[in-house]
């Protein structure tokens, strides 16, 4: 009989009092102590107002049921798809929703739906996930500045994937503390493709130098990268580098000479397919045909092996004596031992050569920083 009288009155009644209706009922169904058929026949009346053409029944609707995890589950849902104001109330807030929901929601709905599901208080890593796959800028931006949004590895990789073009989105996922090396990387790659195309570089500096010079920066930023990372991520920028075509002999000298053992190891660990422990083991105290025998499972040539084994067996002693200006004691004592030799492999001969160029722009920013040093203490 009350959801009869309640068909009837809202028939006739304006929309300002169903919406004062909407609201006080849905109110009493979570604050009250009803019998189950009143309960029930309040339900009723509730989905019934769902199909109300007037979108201010609806909002209040779900301003009255939108923070109670007690609310029905078909009005949530339903109030869901409404229009963007009034969907709003219950995406941003409602307990009821689980993560199946949330991601269901977001593959089927539009941005503006993405972007109040990236603004909940809590977003669980599974829904993250669906937004770094599917969601467009806005809805990331919103996502990468929610506090409350809990991101996987995976997820900030694939927002560095498909976004990290966008100097904002950039500059959110650098800003997290806990970024892991391979996601750093790939947005150092976006910084460098964005700077090699443009017009403005290009005509300055001209295409063929750009190339060179930020393929120089970009080893260089990587190497650094490569000294940072913590040992249990280790395998995962080794991989990714891999994957990327970047564990060139020439980086891995690169890597070598500048002291990065811990991340030279694992790439050797990687590639060569043998056990950590005994690489590492092989690096610090093996034999010089052990060693040999190592790189040279790992992919590289004879040629190319004895001028890593001769780099690890200085490495050894230079890293006891100053850890500091390592690059350039390992690179001028490989330069000096190999261009004095009558035949060295045109192969040795040209990573000598890339060495050279590594220790020449060492000095370099050796010498910049100081002077930088210099001008502060003057001042």
């Amino acid at each position: 009989m009350i959801i009869e009288a309640f068909l009837r009155w809202a028939e006739t009644a304006k929309a300002e009092s169903r919406a004062r209706a909407a609201n006080a009922l849905g109110r009493a169904y979570l604050q009250s102590e009803m019998p189950r058929e009143e309960r029930a026949a309040a339900e009723m009346a509730m989905t019934y107002l769902l199909d109300d053409p007037s979108p201010r029944v609806r909002l209040s609707l779900a301003e009255a049921v939108a923070r109670s995890p007690n609310a029905p589950r078909n009005i949530i849902l339903s109030l869901a798809e409404d229009q963007p104001e009034i969907a709003g109330q219950v995406i941003l807030f409602s307990p009821v929703f689980t993560d199946a929901d949330l991601v269901d929601l977001a593959l089927r709905c539009s941005n503006v739906t993405r972007v109040l599901i990236a603004s909940r208080g809590r977003v669980s890593r599974s829904v993250s996930a669906a937004l770094a796959e599917i969601g467009g800028e806005t809805e990331v931006l919103c996502l990468l500045e929610n506090d409350g949004a809990s991101l996987s590895r995976a997820s900030l990789k694939r927002i560095a994937e498909r976004l990290g073009d966008q100097a904002d989105i950039r500059g959110l996922l650098l800003d997290r503390d806990a970024l892991p090396s391979d996601v750093r990387h790939l947005l150092m790659r976006h910084v460098s493709e964005a700077l090699t195309g443009s017009s403005l570089i290009q005509a300055t500096i001209g295409a063929g130098r750009l190339q060179h010079i930020t393929r120089e920066a970009s080893e260089a930023a990587t190497v650094s990268i490569a000294g940072t990372v913590q040992h249990e991520d280790i395998p995962d920028l080794v991989e990714h580098l891999r994957q990327s075509g970047w564990l060139t002999p020439a980086f891995l000298m690169h890597a070598l000479c500048s002291g990065k053992v811990d991340f030279f190891a694992g790439a050797i660990t990687n590639l060569s397919a043998c056990d950590e422990r005994r690489v590492r083991s092989i690096l610090s105290t093996g034999r010089v045909y052990a060693v040999r025998a190592l790189y040279e499972s790992a992919g590289l040539s004879r040629d190319i092996s004895i001028v890593f084994v001769e780099a690890t067996l200085i490495w050894r002693e230079a890293s006891r004596a100053n850890g500091g200006t390592m690059l350039e004691n390992v690179s001028a004592r490989l330069m000096h031992k190999f261009r004095l030799a009558d035949q060295s492999p045109v192969a040795a001969v040209q990573l000598l050569d890339m060495v050279e160029k590594l220790a020449n722009a060492e000095r370099r920013q050796t010498a910049r920083t100081f002077a930088a040093l210099a001008a502060l203490a003057a001042a």
